[in-house]
Order: structure tokens, then sequence, then C-alpha cells
């Protein structure tokens, strides 16, 4: 068993409230040790009980039950999420407009092309392994590049995260 850190998608949005407080105490209900949460976008840190892939879809499951709306939880270790930032290909201008967008799967080479191949002069797109790897020159604000864009491109759903934000997660689960 690792330490995990959990990216929900789409919480604390568009009406899907889901206190952190709340998400603490499901998972550790769930019997999840090491909990702890970073700001309210649905960051959780956390040892799983057994499989980290059965917590995630128990974890998905009670929050629907709950809370009435149904959301990814897409989890990696400290060292995949540090070894994405890393990896981020792209010169790093702002780090609060380059994202690790961490996907449900892992998308073809062709599926990835053509997500590249759409996207505005002002947006930069990288598939490297499950993570798709983003820098707006304008910030995220203005984009066209939705959750709904990206899914129906590379066939897999996922959340996004800046740059400070994936490197303090990296710094809390290590510390």
């Amino acid at each position: 068993m690792s330490e995990r850190i959990a990216l929900l998608r789409a919480v604390n949005v568009g009406g899907a409230t889901l206190p952190m407080a709340r998400l603490r105490e499901i998972a550790e209900m769930l019997g999840a040790q090491d909990v702890s949460t970073y700001i309210a976008s649905g960051n959780l840190l956390y040892t799983p009980p057994g499989a980290s892939a059965e917590f995630d879809e128990a974890l998905e499951r009670a929050i629907e039950a709950e809370f009435g709306f149904y959301r990814e939880v897409i989890s990696r270790t400290p060292d995949e999420l540090d070894a994405a930032l890393r990896a981020h290909p792209f010169d790093v201008v702002e780090p609060k407009f380059s994202y690790v967008y961490a996907l449900t799967g892992t998308p073809t080479a062709a599926a990835a092309a053509a997500l590249a191949d759409r996207v505005a002069a002002t947006e930069h797109v990288a598939v490297i392994g499950n993570d798709l790897h983003i820098r707006y020159d304008e910030g995220a604000g203005k984009s066209a590049l939705t959750p709904a864009v990206i899914k129906r491109a590379l066939g897999f759903t996922g959340t996004g995260r800046n740059l400070n934000t994936v490197a303090k997660l990296v710094a809390l689960a290590r510390a």
C-alpha cells in the first residue's frame, strides 16, 4: 500500500458542492488512512486500505450516493504526479497557465495528434502516457478546450491541475 493523490473531476463548480471535510470523512469511512485534502477543488491525499482502483471506485459510489452526482476519482502516486510534472513538455511562462490533466486512460497516438491539430494557436497540448499536458498562453478561463472536447477527442475524461497545484500536492504527499 502506498500513498495516493486523488484528483476529483469538477467538484465545487457548477453546483456540484462537495465539502472537503465531508470528503475526508467518507474516505476514512471507506478505510483510508493518512487522509487530508488540499484546497477545495477535490484534491485528496490518502493511503488506501487495499487496491487503489477498488478504493477509488468505492469513493465514486459513496459520493454519488450522498451528493447525487457522479464524479470520477483519478488517482496517482506522488511519484507518478512528480514524473508528470517533470515531463511537462512546454516552456513554463506562468505555472498557473500550464496544466497536467490526469486522464482516466491512455489515448491512442492518433487521438492525441487529432486533438493537437484542433486546439487554438494560443493553446499547446501533448499527451504523455495517461496525462494530457496543456499550456494556455491566455489562461484556461477563455479556452474552448473543455472537458467535453477533450473526452470526445481522446476517448477519456480527466481533470486538470495547474503546475503550482501539482507541485504542492507532490510536496504534501512527501512531507
